[in-house]
């Protein structure tokens, strides 16, 4: 009895402790903990303290004493920013946020000059986006995210949304309602389209869902719970906001249930339904969910809730929406009486033409003020809390998406970005409680993000500070040719608004005599910064090796566009010659767009289809989650065909190049027989291909490089210098 009692009791302080965040000593071990992670011998050198806040702000110090560099901060988080602090300004240092890359260090740790003193500027840092769990997440495993969990804390975020794992919590809460196993599962969708199933945007597509998925993924999310808390983090975990099977209908037939609006060009088969809030159903489930979900993951009392996120709600009546948010709200306190709610303010932008000023306020003020934070999603091309009077009052967190659909390309607005969110810290006061980022996708250009977070902090930067400690770490030494590659970068072709659909012509669907992919930046400017970085001495950095696959694999794309106009002109203009000839330069340049990007794991589609694979416990679920992988990035599904594409190695030659090879095989063939190009026959040959490859297990045709990076971009830089000096010579600014 007295082992039962003393197993309970353990059991009651491990949950306690999993549901709050670090205190007190604990914030110098977790400090020290990231920073042997990290490198053992950057732990030596290193040494952290616990000081206070600054007048209730987070705060940092930063100096050198006895030839130990001392790391003061009020919380682990503080002294997180602060150590990569010092890694990014005095070792030239960037962390990838990616496991598979070691952190670099210089031979000699070097001491600092100086004493830093920083301040945080609003207390909430929010990182990551339901979406980047499909494009990025889908099949990681714990040593992904103990990695991208560091990389957060060393960039300051202390809101991190966690929705892993919640599928068992859901599974656990229906099938206590009356449905079955397969009822359940097939309900949910594969595990690449969670995302837009957790959002109620799809049921059921790709679907069901493994029983093993809801286990493996129910031990990763407490762990990642864990360690967020322990580096003073506020995991923002889900709540029920009405989205319910449609099987649940049978089980509850006077249940207020109705169908919501389509999604992408989905069939109905794939609709979502929702139960209205005001139905006592609804705060049975809300209690459900919550109380198995405490159970299982603790709780930091911060939820994230979009009832109508991309879907027409029942009504858009602003009395209806005043109540549906109404009791919501209610049904989370009722549970939870600490309970605050997180809304993206995404749906008043994708649906900006229906949520009028009088629906909007109607909508958030169904619940009490400061017990809802809005997340203003796109606040580099659209700032809504401008648009909607700073939410009627509502705190929120200005965000920088920066990425739809894990898209491979060189765009971003940051200047832009930076510029706006000073604006908002001096106009808004109180109102403005955070700075985050809601990117869809990783990829591997992370310098966006980091500044994005960086300007949460009481830095107080120049453009020219930002750009010269930027491309010294990224080169990993003081580097003028760096320098002025960012320089160029940063003023211009930076300075373009993330859009979706955006990767270059070469991941696009062929079409004759029109692209859906533009160039939007003068390609001067790009082919300027390619040669400056191809103007350094050494390539030694993961970083580095980035910029130069980032940089080459967008002209060459774009030197693709260019080439398939001349193909399309030629076959218009009947110049056989000049299509035979002009398809064997689009063929070149898909094949060196693939090797080139072998030189970046994180470029290639190996890696991606082995990571689903190795998620998997048998033959059968292995091949299941590939083609998850596989359909996510490709024919995604409903009217989303290229949605996610990516300029990956393997995916560019395997897929991209064979579908392309249909369009120019027969658009020659039509040029030849002195014919029309039959649209209707290459779609149909095209789709065929596609749904084939998206169903394989076949290893993927790719190509590598026996060259390191600098060497081979140099190689390109030379084969292709008459059609890029030409190309830029001719251009004007878009």
């Amino acid at each position: 009895m007295k082992r039962c009692i003393w197993m309970l009791c353990s059991l009651i302080l491990a949950l306690a402790a999993a549901a709050s965040p670090a205190t007190g000593s604990d914030d110098v071990g977790q400090a020290k903990a990231l920073a042997q992670r990290l490198s053992p011998r950057l732990a030596g050198k290193v040494e952290f303290h616990k000081i206070a806040d600054d007048n209730g702000k987070d705060v940092f110090t930063l100096e050198s004493q006895g030839g130990k560099v001392v790391i003061g901060g009020n919380n682990a988080n503080s002294m997180a920013v602060g150590l990569n602090t010092y890694l990014n300004r005095y070792c030239m240092t960037t962390v990838s946020w990616y496991a598979d890359v070691p952190v670099e260090l210089p031979d000699v740790l070097p001491d600092v000059p100086t004493t830093l003193s920083i301040t945080a500027r609003v207390p909430q840092r929010f990182f990551l986006n339901y979406c980047t769990w499909g494009y990025t997440m889908p099949f990681w495993q714990w040593r992904d995210w103990e990695r991208l969990i560091d990389w957060m804390a060393l960039n300051g975020v202390n809101l991190p949304l966690a929705i892993t794992g919640q599928e068992a919590v859901w599974y656990n809460v229906w099938t206590k309602l009356g449905m079955n196993d397969k009822q359940v599962r097939s309900y949910f969708t594969g595990p690449s389209y969670l995302p837009w199933h957790r959002m109620a945007n799809i049921d059921g597509w790709c679907g069901p869902l493994p029983k093993e998925w809801l286990e493996g993924q129910t031990a990763l999310q407490q762990r990642i719970v864990e360690r967020e808390r322990a580096l003073n983090m506020r995991p923002v975990l889900p709540a029920f906001a009405g989205h319910v099977p449609g099987a649940l209908r049978d089980l509850f037939p006077n249940a207020d249930i109705q169908a919501l609006g389509s999604w992408a060009g989905f069939d109905d088969q794939y609709r979502t339904y929702f139960l209205n809030s005001e139905d006592p159903l609804y705060s049975r489930i809300q209690r459900m969910f919550l109380e198995e979900q405490t159970r299982l993951f603790g709780t930091d009392h911060i939820y994230g809730i979009d009832p109508f996120n991309e879907v027409d709600p029942p009504s858009f009546e602003p009395d209806y929406l005043n109540k549906v948010t109404k009791h919501i709200y209610e049904s989370l306190t009722a549970v939870d009486p600490e309970a605050e709610w997180l809304q993206m303010a995404w749906f008043l932008y994708y649906q900006r033409k229906d949520y009028t000023p009088k629906r909007t306020r109607a909508m958030l003020t169904g619940v009490p003020t400061g017990k809802m934070t809005m997340l203003d999603y796109y606040c580099e091309y659209k700032e809504m809390w401008r648009e909607h009077e700073g939410f009627y009052g509502l705190p929120f967190i200005w965000c920088y998406l920066g990425n739809f659909g894990g898209n491979t390309n060189v765009q971003g607005r940051v200047r832009e970005a930076g510029e706006r969110i000073e604006r908002a810290l001096a106009e808004c006061g109180d109102n403005l409680v955070g700075i985050g980022s809601t990117l869809e996708g990783l990829d591997v250009q992370q310098f966006p993000y980091e500044y994005i977070l960086e300007k949460a902090w009481d830095f107080a930067k120049t453009d020219e500070q930002v750009i010269n400690e930027l491309a010294d770490r990224h080169a990993g030494h003081v580097s003028e040719p760096a320098r002025e590659a960012w320089k160029l970068l940063y003023n211009t072709v930076l300075d373009i608004t993330p859009g979706n659909f955006a990767a270059s012509l070469p991941c696009s669907y062929p079409t004759l005599g029109k692209e859906s992919r533009t160039v939007k930046y003068n390609p001067r400017d790009l082919l300027a910064v390619w040669d400056y970085l191809l103007a350094q001495d050494k390539v030694t950095t993961d970083a580095m090796t980035i910029d130069l696959v980032w940089v080459g694999r967008q002209l060459l794309g774009d030197l693709f566009l260019i080439e398939k106009q001349n193909f399309d002109k030629a076959y218009n203009q009947k110049d056989k010659q000049g299509v035979f000839d002009i398809s064997n330069m689009l063929f070149e340049l898909l094949s060196d767009i693939d090797i080139l990007n072998s030189h970046h794991p994180q470029a290639t589609l190996g890696q991606w289809l082995q990571q689903a694979r190795d998620l998997g416990s048998t033959p059968d679920v292995k091949d299941y989650y590939e083609m998850n992988a596989r359909r996510l990035i490709t024919t995604w599904g409903g009217s989303l065909n290229d949605y996610a594409c990516r300029c990956w190695n393997g995916l560019m030659w395997d897929y991209y190049a064979k579908r392309w090879e249909i369009y120019i095989r027969e658009v020659t063939v039509a040029s030849i027989s002195r014919q029309d190009f039959d649209d209707t026959s290459f779609r149909a040959q095209a789709d065929k291909f596609q749904q084939k490859w998206v169903n394989s297990t076949e290893e993927p045709i790719c190509g590598a490089s026996d060259q390191d990076v600098l060497t081979h971009c140099r190689a390109l830089r030379e084969k292709y210098r008459s059609q890029l000096d030409s190309w830029a010579a001719q251009s004007q600014n878009p």
